[in-house]
């Protein structure tokens, strides 16, 4: 049996939404180790001057508890 913990981490990108969420990865890996799924739970953007400034998201990351 393997235990799983939830916890919401927002990201954001000036590239695309794929990055942001790359990047919620890259920096909940550097205390969360075992990590199984991020669950996208909502998306916008900034913007600016008529242009997208900014992609963020709004995660949720799995990752597994040893016991």
């Amino acid at each position: 049996m393997s235990v799983l913990k939830v916890i919401e981490i927002l990201g954001n990108s000036k590239v695309s939404f794929e990055d942001a969420v790359q990047n919620v990865i890259n920096e909940a890996s550097k205390s969360v180790k075992d990590i199984k799924s991020v669950y996208i739970q909502d998306m916008q953007v900034s913007v600016k001057e008529n242009k997208i400034a900014e992609y963020r998201v709004n995660t949720k990351v799995t990752f597994g508890i040893k016991n």
